[in-house]
């Protein structure tokens, strides 16, 4: 391929979601002459925001730190739909003048970094054909899962199901479920989402949960936040919600952590007080886990129990035998008979949103390495990418990653570096996901460890990360090479 046909940037940006955009809008604050594109498979905006279309699809997050901080949510709700959400982060872009940088319709494939000019070659796939790019610096921002497929189990007799499977990361368009038997396998947040909005329309729902998970039930508005963001600027009263949020978030994970019994009393009472049947908690709502071993699920204004207590919903806690030609025939024979079958059995998780990547022509086994301060990858040059909290927003974390990245390049800048590579002295042993959720479980090995010590530990902490980061030594556990020494110094200029 000719040299003009390679597209050459300071930085390649590898997703227009919430951590994409939110990435390019620090870079062009902190590098305003820097070069820069994002590369987005999709036709749009939005990242998950676009993906996810199925019923009630919604943050699991208040909005106060789900936004991001350099520019206010001024929803009516805390807790956004999905459409909301993708809207904002649309508008983001279009008002800091991103959205020209993104180059739509361009799926990733595969990146190789070259010592010899520090710099990383990427091909991608296009509609029009392949294409190249080079960049000095490369940052993932295309989360942690892969779009082209959910999770799906093997269930013995699916094939004799009469009725209609739908898994929610591909909701049909056109399907009709008003007046419909529905059984939606799973219990986590996609199920909880799904039931309360399907169960205004459709003659029943009833969620098929192996086990039970944890439900926390937060107001979808906020009056008080209300108050303030009248009272206030937007600026101002944005980053003191945020700031209480947030506090309230950290504080709740750590009493979970360190009083668990206290925190199942609590999550107890609040499903008690929206269901008003102790029984029916006690056989379908007490997980066997300790709390935050798994991530909590949302329910904004108890839409959830609020269906079950009318009698549109219903759950069952038991375990599938087969599927047969009129629903789900269960371990204790019992059947459900459903016209849908919605299989929201979880996600598949992939790291880098499944590109392969080389250095100097070795493949990298990124399960073999070890994440530096949560954002890099131990002997791979001039790389980041973004991962969120999975106890808080997942905005919060991505947002110092983000500002972070461009400290970073500011450095290598001034100091006339063309290559950062962390170096571990030892492997890690700790999954980089703490959490003992199946989706997590099935795909920790693909993803980077982490180490028991700064920079390679990665913590769920908001304030202790922001303070780590803010203070951080760039060169901490970091090979730096300057341009001076590159073999071949013209390319690399």
């Amino acid at each position: 391929m000719a040299a003009k046909d390679i597209e050459h940037l300071d930085v390649l940006i590898v997703g227009a979601g919430l951590s994409g955009v939110g990435a390019a809008w620090r870079l062009q604050q902190e590098m305003p002459g820097a070069t820069y594109a994002l590369l987005e498979r999709r036709e749009a905006i939005g990242g998950t925001w676009d993906l996810f279309r199925y019923p009630g699809v919604r943050s699991d997050s208040d909005m106060f730190t789900l936004a991001y901080p350099f520019r206010p949510w001024k929803g009516e709700k805390s807790i956004s739909s999905g459409d909301s959400i993708r809207n904002y982060i649309r508008d983001t872009a279009d008002e800091a003048g991103i959205t020209r940088h993104i180059r739509f319709g361009t799926k990733v494939l595969r990146s190789s970094f070259s010592s010899e000019t520090a710099l990383w070659t990427v091909e991608a796939e296009t509609a029009d054909g392949p294409r190249t790019y080079t960049a000095n610096f490369l940052y993932m921002c295309s989360g942690y899962y892969a779009y082209d497929h959910g999770y799906q189990p093997e269930f013995p007799g699916r094939e004799d199901f009469a009725g209609t499977w739908v898994h929610p990361q591909f909701w049909p368009e056109d399907l009709v479920y008003a007046g419909k038997k529905v059984v939606v396998i799973g219990s986590g947040a996609t199920a909880v989402t799904l039931i309360p909005a399907m169960a205004q329309d459709a003659e029943h729902v009833t969620m098929l949960q192996r086990s039970p998970s944890y439900l926390t039930v937060l107001p979808e508005s906020d009056p008080a936040a209300d108050r303030l963001r009248k009272l206030l600027p937007p600026t101002v009263a944005h980053t003191l919600l945020r700031m209480q949020y947030v506090t309230l978030t950290q504080a709740f994970y750590q009493l979970a952590r360190r009083r668990p019994e206290r925190v199942k009393k609590i999550l107890r009472g609040l499903a008690v007080r929206a269901l008003k049947d102790e029984s029916y908690v006690d056989e379908h709502f007490t997980p066997t886990y300790e709390p935050w071993d798994q991530r909590l699920c949302v329910v904004p204004d108890g839409d959830f129990f609020r269906a079950i207590r009318d009698g549109r919903a219903s759950v069952a806690t038991d375990q599938i035998e087969r599927i047969t030609e009129k629903g789900i025939l269960l371990r204790s024979g019992e059947e459900l008979e459903a016209d849908i079958i919605v299989s929201a059995t979880g996600l598949s998780l992939q790291p880098l949103g499944g590109m392969q990547i080389d250095v100097d022509g070795t493949q990298v086994d990124i399960g073999d390495t070890v994440a530096y301060r949560g954002m890099m990858l131990s002997g791979v040059p001039n790389l980041a990418f973004c991962i969120g909290y999975v106890n808080a927003s997942w905005t919060l974390r991505a947002d110092l990653v983000n500002r972070y990245v461009p400290k970073l390049l500011k450095h290598m800048r001034d100091k006339g570096f063309a290559i950062a590579t962390p170096f571990a002295e030892r492997t890690g042993d700790r999954p980089l996901l703490d959490l003992t959720s199946g989706y997590v479980q099935r795909s920790k090995h693909l993803f980077p460890k982490q180490g028991e010590r700064d920079p390679w530990r990665l913590r769920q902490n908001f304030f202790s990360d922001a303070l780590r980061m803010n203070r951080a030594d760039v060169e901490k556990d970091m090979a730096l090479i300057p341009k001076s020494a590159l073999k071949n110094k013209e390319l690399a200029s």
